[in-house]
């Protein structure tokens, strides 16, 4: 009587343990990936923020750029290349002859 009593606790004790096992398993498992995920954070940070960055700095000189064309031609250049204007004078012409 008693030996059968033995294997069912046995069973139900290797039921329980595997279950525990597992868990713990899975528990450990993730606390390593969270450790990785933990170190690889700041490395991360400082890649973002060198992108940031240099986008921000191609922003500014094309926003610089933009401003200094716009200030050129608003003020415009010193070079007369053009000469002088034309007067305005009328012409005679000759009247259509038939």
């Amino acid at each position: 009587m008693e030996r059968p009593l033995l294997t069912v606790l046995l069973l139900v004790g290797l039921i329980i343990g595997c279950a525990v096992g597992s868990a713990y398993a899975r528990a450990r498992r993730g606390w390593t990936d969270y450790q990785t995920a933990k170190k690889s954070v700041p490395g991360a940070r400082r890649g973002a923020w060198l992108l940031i960055r240099g986008v921000a700095v191609k922003a500014a000189v094309i926003g610089l750029l933009l401003f200094g064309a716009v200030a050129y031609a608003a003020v415009g250049s010193d070079d007369e290349t053009a000469g002088p204007a034309p007067s305005p004078t009328t012409t005679q012409s000759e009247p259509p002859r038939r």
